[in-house]
């Protein structure tokens, strides 16, 4: 294995392999680039081609192209070192047993491909009647080719009797997912009467398949689509379809418009649209937007307009949000120009206005009228809006707060869009949602803001939808002082109960959730469960921090101070959106109560 590793490492260079995945400009006899693994907006990330590593001066990352591989595409030693030792032409030797399992499977997959591609061609009813309907949902032949969609013929065993014809193991055909153990002892094929879609992973190999039940077929319970199930190459919650084709196009727009299923995306692909990725029928999840985010910083959501498709964008919208995208929604569904739940510009709302209310998903509408597509992404909306659309239609347009409005409904609806607002990270973007909000509804900037300071962030889980997990992780946006100042704290109540009296003492400061950790923390209780990956969290980090017993006080003492001052720094960030809001309606009286805020703020800041 060492010998395969120093052969790769002679065979490539490391700067036209790093050329692929960042712009690498001269700096002396080095190369700097933007790092592709933290946000910055100066060149800290050095490449050495007299040493052949790189290293980041902003994130303390480095290593050498293998290392490289493994982090940008998310993989593990072995896989880095078979795809660099494909790409170098270096056979791989002393490879473990793990490799070689590896392997077989990944020539499975590309047997069934072939297999399945071989049926679809073929001179049958059954390949024509598959023909005719992917050529009916629009679908070229090209197309058809391109991504090497086959047919699974409606027979229990042809497919495990062909590959183990071809010489491979009935058990390694089961490890593939390919086939199943019935409970006679016999195998059964996975996909039976289905159009087939290879999936691919991010190097163009087949590592799974979904199967489409053929038209006119009674619907099993499997279902209409079905996925190859989890193996040792193919993990769903990391794979998009058809990015190993578009990751390039997608870092070229620096924005990645994701759908559904994989028709939307042959459709979308087809019609000119390349940067885009499909979640292939599954939910998607954080290890799907990493890989997107390294090659891109705008996501445009285009789901499908049934209400699963709508509660779909929501939860990817929060989940975008929370991993730092500027996220953008194509709204499907038709809604009138001027109609009181219309919001955003004429030219958006016109074009949704020529969108039949049959076309469910982008598919269709790439069918009926590929430029429009291309229009609605072109002119994709902010998520603010598809959240004000979705919470608050009664509300928008309607000429203020009055007029017998259900004031309960309103508010549910305002805290489901300003809980968005308030993950945005820029407070300049903030203040302009709130002055179109503001606008729209009919409702005072200054009553908003206070509202703003109330609401509690979404919930985002990085696992999908569907039923909670105990390995759920919750995202949240990215962690201000105050929270690693909470956090530390709590931390320290957990090593040293002793501590409990101070932090209660100055329990005013810590947010809602720390609060009610700490209740648990302090008596005892058990954690809710939305609150179970944060106090994990604050364990964890308190198992990785020692302090001296001797130094506990005098740290509580520090910490404290610095939760006092991150807690009025917010209020005066609070103020003064207040203050300006204020200033623009010229509202003198909440002006002045206002500045007084204000400058009892600062007086507490200075004397901490």
């Amino acid at each position: 294995m060492a010998d395969t590793v120093e052969l790769i490492k002679e065979k490539l260079d490391i700067a036209d392999f790093l050329r692929q995945y960042v712009t690498l400009h001269p700096a002396g006899k080095n190369l700097k680039a933007l790092c592709p693994f933290h946000k910055e907006k100066t060149p800290s990330f050095i490449v050495s081609p007299d040493r052949q590593v790189w290293h980041c001066f902003g994130c303390n990352l480095g290593g050498d192209a293998i290392s490289f591989l493994m982090r940008y595409e998310n993989l593990e030693f072995i896989e880095a070192l078979r795809i660099l030792a494909e790409r170098t032409g270096v056979e791989m030797r002393g490879s473990g047993g793990d490799e070689r399992q590896h392997a077989v499977l990944y020539d499975i997959n590309r047997a069934a491909k072939d297999f399945f591609i071989g049926l679809l061609a073929g001179d049958t009813p059954v390949a024509q009647s598959a023909r005719d309907y992917l050529q009916d949902r629009g679908l070229a032949v090209e197309t058809i080719r391109e991504f090497e969609l086959g047919l699974a013929p409606n027979a229990s065993d042809i497919l495990s009797r062909h590959l183990t014809k071809a010489g491979y193991q009935i058990a390694d055909i089961e490890r593939a997912g390919l086939v199943f153990k019935t409970e006679r002892g016999t195998y059964w094929d996975r996909f039976r009467h289905r159009i087939m879609f290879p999936i691919a992973n991010h190097f163009g190999k087949a590592v799974g398949f979904t199967g489409r039940l053929m038209p006119g077929s009674a619907e099993t319970e499997a279902g209409k689509y079905v996925n190859s199930p989890e193996t040792p190459i193919y993990q769903k919650s990391r794979l998009l379809y058809g990015f190993h084709k578009s990751k390039n196009h997608i870092r070229e727009a620096k924005a990645a418009v994701l759908v559904e299923g994989q028709m939307d995306f042959l459709m979308a692909w087809q019609a000119g649209v390349k940067n885009v990725a499909a979640s292939s029928g599954t939910a998607t999840t954080a290890e799907h937007l990493k890989h997107l985010k390294r090659v891109a910083d705008t996501l445009i959501l285009a789901f499908d307009a049934d209400e699963a498709g709508q509660v779909a964008t929501e939860r990817v919208a929060d989940l975008a949000a929370a991993g730092d995208f500027s996220v953008k929604v194509i709204m499907l569904p038709s809604v009138k120009p001027g109609s009181e739940n219309s919001i955003g510009s004429p030219a958006a709302n016109d074009m949704r206005d020529r969108v039949s209310t049959a076309w469910k998903d982008p598919a269709d509408i790439v069918k009926k009228d590929p430029e429009l597509f291309r229009t609605f992404i072109r002119e994709a909306e902010p998520a603010v809006q598809f959240f004000v659309r979705r919470h608050l239609p009664p509300f928008v347009g309607a000429g203020g707060a009055g007029g017998g409005r259900d004031a309960l409904a309103l508010k549910r609806g305002m805290r489901a869009v300003l809980a968005r607002v308030k993950m945005i990270a820029s407070p300049v973007e903030q203040a302009y949602w709130i002055r179109e909000l503001a606008k729209s509804v009919g409702i005072a900037e200054r009553h908003l803001i206070e509202e703003l300071s109330q609401v509690k962030f979404p919930a985002v889980s990085a696992a999908g939808a569907g039923a909670r997990t105990s390995a759920e992780v919750e995202h949240r946006p990215p962690e201000s002082r105050r929270d690693l100042i909470s956090q530390r704290l709590l931390g320290i109540l957990v090593r040293d109960p002793a501590a409990r009296e101070a932090v209660e003492t100055n329990l005013s400061f810590l947010q809602e959730p720390y609060q009610r950790i700490f209740a648990c923390f302090s008596r005892g209780g058990e954690i809710p469960q939305d609150l179970s990956a944060l106090a994990d969290l604050i364990t964890l980090r308190s198992s990785l921090e020692v302090t001296e017993e001797k130094g506990t006080q005098v740290e509580l003492a520090a910490l404290f101070r610095e939760l006092k001052r991150e807690h009025y720094r917010q209020e005066q960030e609070r103020l003064g959106m207040l203050i300006r809001a204020a200033e623009t309606s010229g509202d003198v009286k909440s002006l002045e109560g206002a500045l007084q805020d204000f400058d009892r703020i600062s007086k507490e800041i200075y004397n901490i």
